[in-house]
């Protein structure tokens, strides 16, 4: 459970080297972010050598859910706060949303050029390409890569590295657009909270 905190709310990295960012991407991404309002699919999470998979959904702004297949553990987003919920311990762990890569895909208003999110590199290649990014201000917490697929623009996956060096891969695949979640589908059903926050107003 912890491992999987740390390598999801480890969120940026700084490279020294200096790259080339290419501002038109950078607006294709930004402008394709802040057209969603709801996804649902699945996805690959890699770390550390070992491989689950799972169900991934968002709606923005604020709210995100990953349910993990083979694992006793959901993540929830409720537009303040995510809750790793452990159900074999039947044990909720609360941390900002800002502490997760998921946090800058739901944001009300995605600004990827003059706000805290630093895209410091692009690149581009014959399907995909990719925004790397850090906290600007924050540059030795870690780092986050984004892959989009190029036509359609499509999330395609992330990449996370920590301030450890340790990296985190999710890729995503059948995402599809859906609003209409439950009324509590982005609400944790258990109560034994053992840490909390303030929330964020990023998602409000």
């Amino acid at each position: 459970m912890k491992k999987i905190i740390y390598a999801l709310s480890a969120f940026f990295f700084c490279f020294p080297a200096i790259a080339a960012v290419d501002s038109a991407l950078v607006n294709s991404a930004e402008k394709y972010l802040n057209s969603i309002t709801g996804l649902t699919g699945g996805f690959t999470q890699t770390a550390n050598g070992k491989s689950e998979t799972g169900t991934f959904s968002m709606l923005r702004p604020g709210r995100v859910r990953l349910d993990y297949d083979n694992m006793p553990v959901q993540l929830i987003a409720d537009g303040k706060d995510l809750y790793f919920f452990d159900k074999s311990l039947d044990q909720i762990t609360t941390v900002p949303l800002t502490s997760t890569p998921a946090g800058i895909l739901i944001r009300k208003n995605i600004d990827l050029q003059n706000a805290d999110i630093n895209v410091y590199e692009t690149e581009s290649g014959k399907n995909t390409f990719l925004l790397k990014m850090n906290l600007r201000g924050q540059e030795g917490l870690g780092n986050m890569t984004v892959v989009f697929d190029k036509s359609p623009v499509k999330l395609n996956s992330w990449s996370v590295v920590d301030a450890t060096g340790a990296k985190t891969d999710v890729s995503f695949s059948g995402l599809k657009t859906k609003t209409n979640f439950g009324s509590d589908y982005f609400q944790i059903q258990r109560h034994k909270t053992i840490s909390t926050s303030g929330g964020d107003s990023f998602y409000d």
